[in-house]
């Protein structure tokens, strides 16, 4: 089993763990942050869903299902987006950061799950 974790880029923030590899999988920049409070972080935009999908989810409850199921497609589709964060994760801990403020409903969930799927294969 891997050992990926997420974590609201704003709580790491105030408290970085430097344990593993850090990437921010957001595919904008998140609001407040500077580029020197998150020294160190790799920026996996790519490996974030598409601006369209971004988009149309708009972070909605009720869409999150089919939002998770098409964000999934395009990982299948595309898995090289990816690439970096599963080499990391082959090496030790990962830690995947973003911005959303609802813990259970964002993107970052739905990557965790794709790339533990990848590294049981």
């Amino acid at each position: 089993m891997s050992d990926i974790t997420i974590q609201r880029v704003y709580e790491y923030r105030q408290e970085p763990q430097r344990a593993g590899a850090v990437f921010l999988v957001d595919r904008l920049w998140p609001r407040g942050v500077s580029k020197e409070d998150l020294d160190g972080v790799e920026w996996a935009q790519d490996a974030a869903p598409s601006p369209n999908l971004r988009i149309w989810f708009g972070h909605m409850a009720d869409r999150f299902d089919e939002f998770a199921g098409r964000y999934r497609s395009e990982l299948d589709n595309h898995p090289d987006r990816a690439e970096p964060l599963l080499a990391a994760a082959r090496q030790g801990p990962v830690t995947l950061l973003y911005a959303a403020k609802d813990p259970e409903v964002n993107h970052a969930l739905v990557l965790k799950a794709w790339l533990d799927e990848q590294l049981t294969e």
